[in-house]
């Protein structure tokens, strides 16, 4: 009797432990969109579940305040931004990061295909839009540097997020913060090509577009954030195996909202992006950008970067 009483006892307890899930509020940085395909491909395929992870994402009405909320403690996890983490960290918020979805720039300068501008010097007396001050325009300033110009050349317009509508109102010349993999999209789609100039290939530094990250206080929780992000290698080499496949796994997300044509060229523009190994952290990449960042006035300090990044283990 007892025997069967101790065996049923484990049992239960095995049964328990394969059924146990740790709980991961997920703030977005925006709503669903391709960048977030490892994600979604994760959660609809079965992978956060497989490595015991129970993942509530959320899309932020304002998309500044998902790292603001995991600072002060009200989600487990957030998408931000490697420039913004530099600005947060200087700002004093308890932010480590933790992993990585997309390892490349996707900002750029775009122009329209039929524009005379066809190189960056060819701004000079031009009108560039721009939606976020304050990093955007020193982007900016740092690829026309990098072609002998300077800031001065140009006549910045703050162009509220109307990014491609002002170029094809011909309101702008050029617009800086364009994602490569949406803007050049939408404005095929609306018969209006542009042309896109990388940022990373006139003067400004390889950074990390989209990151992950979470509060100080649980830097501990390393099993759980190493088991996060084999989920999502999971999912990328799945999205790179299976492109259509993976695609379906996405939209069936939000069928409505996500089975778009812009978002089906957008997510074959995202797949080359995407991070192979989540949890890695490329050292000499933050350490470059927080320098360029320090002297481009953007941050106070650089701090050492084991403290506001980790590679879990």
């Amino acid at each position: 009797m007892l025997k069967r009483t101790l065996l049923a006892a484990a049992l239960f307890a095995s049964s328990t432990s394969a059924f146990a899930q740790d709980s991961i509020k997920l703030l977005l940085d925006w709503f669903v969109n391709p960048d977030h395909a490892p994600l979604i491909v994760a959660e609809q395929k079965g992978f956060f579940k497989e490595a015991g992870l129970s993942v509530e994402m959320l899309e932020p009405a304002d998309p500044s305040a998902p790292p603001k909320l995991v600072a002060a403690g009200q989600a487990d996890m957030a998408v931000t931004y490697q420039p913004q983490l530099h600005m947060q960290i200087d700002e004093g918020l308890p932010l480590s990061r933790i992993g990585t979805l997309v390892d490349n720039p996707l900002n750029s300068l775009v122009v329209l295909a039929e524009s005379d501008i066809k190189e960056i010097k060819d701004l000079k007396g031009k009108k560039v839009g721009f939606s976020v001050g304050g990093f955007e325009d020193v982007i900016l300033g740092a690829m026309l540097q990098h072609h002998g110009l300077s800031s001065k050349d140009v006549e910045m317009i703050n162009v509220n997020w109307s990014l491609s509508p002002s170029l094809i109102a011909k309101k702008t010349d050029a617009v800086i913060g364009a994602f490569r993999n949406f803007e050049l999209n939408q404005m095929d789609i609306e018969k209006h090509p542009g042309r896109a100039f990388l940022v990373e290939e006139h003067g400004v530094p390889v950074y990390e577009e989209l990151i992950l990250v979470i509060n100080n206080k649980d830097r501990d929780q390393q099993d759980k954030w190493k088991r996060f992000n084999q989920a999502l290698n999971k999912a990328v080499a799945y999205i790179q195996a299976e492109p259509e496949a993976s695609w379906q796994a996405f939209v069936s997300y939000k069928p409505k909202e996500l089975d778009t044509e812009l978002n089906r060229r957008a997510w074959k523009d995202t797949l080359p992006y995407l991070a192979k190994d989540a949890a890695k952290l490329d050292v000499s990449r933050y350490e470059n950008f927080a320098k360029f960042m320090l002297e481009k006035g953007l941050i106070k300090k650089a701090p050492a970067l084991e403290t506001y990044a980790i590679e879990p283990k």
